[in-house]
């Protein structure tokens, strides 16, 4: 379901924990980190689609989680050509996403699960710090994360302020991802 300006309707997902740390799924076999996503399908609402989304890719159900808040608008970004299926080609430019802001109500070591999906998404997770560098998120993906983060984050009760110290940093030489890569403990 493309709409008539070439962007498919999608949701995203940042789910926060009690400290306030959000989920970072690792793609599978790749070394990319994003967050829960997922296209909205024919007839399905944002919400109806995150609850599944949420569900496929991480194994949590309504009941584990809040509705924090949501992005008042859509957020778009383009996918390069060479990442566009040979059968959109022409048609497709890229994603419009209604994000929202869940915390986990759930315990994440007994209800996260990444093998709810005969295709999984992930084969790994962790908690990071709310303001992270964006640069092991595939780049034509960050600066709507960082539209999503900073939008959301007046849900929260930190300083906004503070994402400036992560997207501004040069990361020539890898240490930004070193850095994403090692906070935290991964989960398989």
């Amino acid at each position: 379901m493309i709409d008539r300006n070439g962007y498919r309707p999608n949701v995203g997902i940042i789910l926060l924990n009690s400290r306030n740390e959000v989920f970072w799924g690792k793609r599978i076999r790749q070394n990319s980190w994003q967050f829960p996503q997922g296209g909205i399908k024919s007839g399905e609402s944002p919400e109806q689609a995150m609850y599944r989304e949420l569900s496929e890719e991480i194994g949590l159900r309504p009941n584990h989680v809040e509705i924090v808040g949501r992005t008042r608008d859509w957020l778009r970004y383009e996918v390069p050509d060479r990442w566009i299926r040979r059968e959109w080609r022409g048609n497709y430019k890229g994603q419009k996403q209604i994000w929202y802001l869940l915390r986990l109500v759930g315990r994440d070591s007994d209800d996260v699960s990444l093998r709810q999906s005969t295709h999984p998404e992930f084969d790994a997770w962790r908690w990071n710090q709310y303001w992270v560098e964006l640069d092991s998120v595939v780049e034509f993906k960050r600066k709507v994360y960082k539209q999503a983060l900073t939008e959301l984050s007046r849900l929260l009760k930190t300083d906004p302020c503070q994402c400036t110290d992560y997207y501004d940093v040069d990361t020539s030489a890898g240490v930004g991802r070193k850095a994403l890569t090692d906070q935290l403990e991964v989960n398989e």
